[in-house]
């Protein structure tokens, strides 16, 4: 991929543009349609039908609507904010996910940049999420706001501690933090020959991790059950309160772009990533795409489904979760993920 574009684009900046855009576009289109299925999903989970009208079939062309009715409303900006830092933080809070997209390896032949340490590269840039979240809640001088940021804060801190330690058991197989080589060691099939050679098959402990990441995930993604930081039911609207318009939009968008974010980085950790299912059938770069946004998708669906089933947890029980339960098995189960890379 990119020998071709520069052969055609000699210019080096102009090659470095056209792969930025290239995640860009596909998250711009993604988040467009996952706003529009979501509401498909909480209409038939709630025995309605969500969007009908707009746009025709299934009112396929809604978020296209809404994108043009927040376009126009007025940017509104509290008389006694830090303007400065009130306007920074939604782009800050996009550009944390959007940057992460560097490193996930989305075909054989299209990675950002394949850096050696991807992994320590993904939990560094995503970290400053939880940073512009603070930012706007600080800034936006409103007590429900500040709340919801200091929410993120704990819930943040706390969470990315199973983060890291269920990524780190998929480091303890593969022995490398460069993604695109992690994607590459789960080509083809195990020796059982009908299973791929996945990490989620790799021995009996991995679905336990990738079951401990998901949770984790959620609660990075601020999503139902772990919703605090904006739980509308107690703070209206938490850190995005007092913001408006696009700001507001910017937000709504970054939180879709984490859900495929984190949703990509399991795919490639634990479900093969760009590799097909079925062995060497539907394979190659353009297949590639397909198979980790696919894979991706059925994770999203889940995300979405669960939002829409479970309630929210409080505070205390929020913690407990974290520190009590998920942390103390996320370590347990790292030692045995070592003890059956060094007996088997």
């Amino acid at each position: 991929m990119q020998q071709f574009l520069e052969s055609y684009l000699p210019a080096a900046p102009l090659v470095v543009l056209v792969y930025a855009m290239i995640p860009l576009m596909i998250i711009l289109l993604y988040a467009l349609f996952a706003i529009w299925f979501e509401r498909k999903v909480a209409g038939h989970i709630q025995d309605r039908l969500g969007p009908m009208r707009v746009g025709g079939w299934h009112g396929w062309s809604q978020s296209i609507a809404d994108l043009l009715k927040i376009l126009q409303k007025e940017d509104i900006v509290p008389a006694k904010a830090d303007r400065f830092l009130f306007k920074l933080a939604p782009f800050i809070a996009f550009a944390a996910s959007y940057g992460a997209y560097a490193v996930i390896p989305l075909s054989s032949e299209y990675i950002g940049s394949m850096i050696d340490v991807g992994v320590f590269y993904f939990i560094a840039i995503t970290s400053l999420l939880s940073i512009s979240i603070i930012m706007a809640g600080w800034a936006s001088n409103n007590k429900w706001s500040l709340l919801g940021a200091m929410r993120t804060a704990a819930q943040t801190v706390s969470y990315e501690v199973p983060t890291v330690v269920t990524i780190l058991s998929v480091i303890v197989v593969t022995g490398t933090l460069n993604l695109m080589e992690v994607t590459e060691m789960q080509s083809g099939n195990t020796t059982l020959g009908f299973l791929p050679n996945w990490i989620i098959f790799h021995s009996p402990f991995m679905l336990l991790a990738f079951v401990l990441f998901f949770i984790a995930a959620l609660a990075e993604a601020h999503r139902v059950p772990f919703d605090l930081p904006e739980s509308e039911s107690e703070l209206v609207g938490g850190y995005q309160t007092e913001y408006s318009g696009m700001r507001w939009a910017v937000f709504m968008l970054t939180e879709y772009v984490d859900l495929l974010l984190l949703s990509l980085i399991g795919v490639v950790l634990f479900f093969g990533g760009w590799n097909s299912p079925f062995g060497s059938f539907m394979d190659g770069p353009v297949w590639g795409v397909f198979w980790s946004v696919s894979k991706a998708m059925v994770l999203v669906f889940v995300m979405m489904w669960l939002r829409w089933t479970l309630p929210r947890l409080r505070v205390d029980q929020l913690m407990n979760l974290c520190w009590k339960y998920l942390i103390p098995i996320c370590f347990v189960n790292l030692i045995l993920i070592a003890l059956w890379e060094m007996l088997f």
